[in-house]
This record gives C-alpha cells, structure tokens and sequence, in this order.
C-alpha cells in the first residue's frame, strides 16, 4: 500500500539540510530558529519569548506552573508572552529526529499587519487566558511555512520576500482559534500585555522582596484583577512565579559560578538556607548539592 505524501515531508527535508547536529541555528532568515533533537531530553527550564513554533517531527512537552502540555507534528505553538517553562522533547531518534521551526514575533510587522485588517479588539473584560497555547496546524500556515524555508535555498530573495511571508503567517494565526491570544499581544494596553509589564518588573527584580499591591499598581489593575490575571497567562501566583527564577538563577549560580548553596540562595533574596533548600528540593527533586552533583556528572 503507498502512502499519501506528507506535507511535512518536504518541509523537514529542507530543515534537515541546515541543521545538521542537535541543537539550534539561527537562520539567514532573521527571527527563524530550527531546532532539531536527535535524542529525547531531560526537562530543560526554558525561557520561552513570543514565537510560533511549528512541530515538523517528533513530539515535545512543556510544562508551565503545574500544567503540562504535549504537542507533535501537525500541531503548532503560540507563546504570546515571556515566560518560563519547563521543555522535554518526548520523541526522537537518530533516523527522525525531532525538528522544530520557531518563528520569533516581531512586533512591528504584527503592528502594521493590524493596521491593514480589521479584527475585534480583546474585552477588556475578558480572561487574558495562557500565555501559551497549542492547535492544529492549517495547511495555509504549514504552506507559508514551507515557503519561508525555501527561501533558505535564494538568500538573495530573503530580504523582499521574508518579510511579506512571515506576515503571512501572523495572519494564518491571527485568524485561527489562537487569534485572540497573538491580538492580546499587538494591543498596547490589553490586560495581558499589562501583566507582561509586571513580569518584567519580577524578572528583573526577582530577589527584592514582592509586595502584589506595587505589581498591581503597575500593571494598572486592582491587587485581586492582577492577581487574576497573572495566573490567568502564567498558570502561577506571582509568588510562584518569583520563586521560580530564584531557584533557576541559584541553580546557574552554582552549576556556572561555583559559588556554595548558602551564597547562591542569599543572592537571589533567601534569607534562610534552610527554607531555600526545602523550596529547592521541592523544584527539582534534589537539594541543592545533591542535584548540583549530579548534573555535573552527567
């Protein structure tokens, strides 16, 4: 019996050919990533920014606060905000690897694209929703997709048509059930791009202590709207949120910068070792040498 032909065939053939190894290279297209995994991996704790990303083979999960998400071939993501995650490609194997295409947002280009059509502006009422999500892939996106990586094979084509293409795309998006989730991102003072204000703020200052009321007043809601909210597009409190870049960065700190747990829990705001290595061991499954250990001898 012969098969029908893959759409993904021809797709992953393309990306196949520029890269080569596991890892991920960035193309000559300016905010097109290929990733490809040739083995399944450990949960990674990655930070996600605004991106399509579109499985061309094998199947990967993230995990995002206590929710787990799971997607494959045929399917495409949408973060629409910057987030941190936890990522494990689940399927792979040296003869099919996993391969994925990730197109970063570029705001400017969605901003004009908006300009041009006429979509319903988010309720400001309404749930912001995650600030990740996944669907079914439509064969005019996988088609403007194909067509951008083809462009890989005429660079001198890249800069008029790459452009044009990746609109394309937002607007494959846009129209589809993740529509309002990308039009949450291209309103200046929708709710969900006044909580990225605020997970900004944390970012930048996840080892200060957190009062929700200053957060609120910076992403213009009340305490318990903001609070709504960010769980709403974070699947976290801020709490929980905050306390997961402090273990990220202290596990950094001690894996990259040698420093000793005690000094790496007080320089992301713990004032007590003892509540940050329960808090640690509760994260990754090990206190902090231990895990620290181990990851240095794997």
């Amino acid at each position: 019996m012969t098969l029908p032909f893959s759409p993904y065939e021809e797709i992953a053939s393309i990306a196949t050919r520029f890269v080569k190894s596991d890892g991920e290279v960035n193309t000559a297209v300016a905010n097109l990533v290929l990733s490809r995994r040739s083995v399944p991996t450990a949960p990674l704790y990655v930070d996600y920014r605004p991106c399509i990303g579109l499985v061309l083979q094998g199947t990967k999960s993230v995990k995002l606060g206590d929710e787990t998400m799971h997607y494959g071939v045929g399917d495409y993501v949408l973060t629409s905000i910057e987030l941190p995650v936890t990522a494990q490609v689940t399927k792979a194997s040296p003869e099919v690897p996993h391969l994925c295409f990730v197109l970063a947002i570029d705001t400017d280009r969605l901003s004009s694209l908006m300009q041009r059509i006429e979509m319903p502006k988010p309720d400001a009422d309404s749930d912001c929703g995650r600030g990740i999500v996944t669907n079914i892939a439509p064969p005019e996106l996988l088609d403007a997709a194909t067509r951008l990586l083809r462009l890989l094979d005429r660079p001198e084509d890249i800069p008029a048509m790459a452009p044009l293409i990746e609109q394309e795309i937002l607007y494959r998006v846009l129209a589809g059930p993740a529509g309002p989730r990308l039009l949450q991102l291209a309103t200046a003072e929708s709710r969900s791009n006044r909580v990225a204000r605020a997970i900004g703020w944390l970012r930048a200052n996840f080892h200060r202590t957190l009062r929700i009321e200053a957060l609120a007043d910076l992403a213009g809601m009340s305490a318990s709207s903001f609070h709504h909210h960010f769980k709403s597009v974070t699947a976290m409190t801020p709490v929980q949120f905050q306390k997961k870049l402090r273990l990220h960065e202290a596990r950094r700190l001690m894996l990259v910068e040698g420093m000793d747990a005690g000094s790496a829990g007080h320089e992301v705001g713990y004032q007590s070792p003892s509540q940050f290595s329960r808090d640690y061991s509760r994260f990754y499954g090990l206190p902090p040498l231990r895990d620290v250990s181990a990851l240095l001898d794997a």
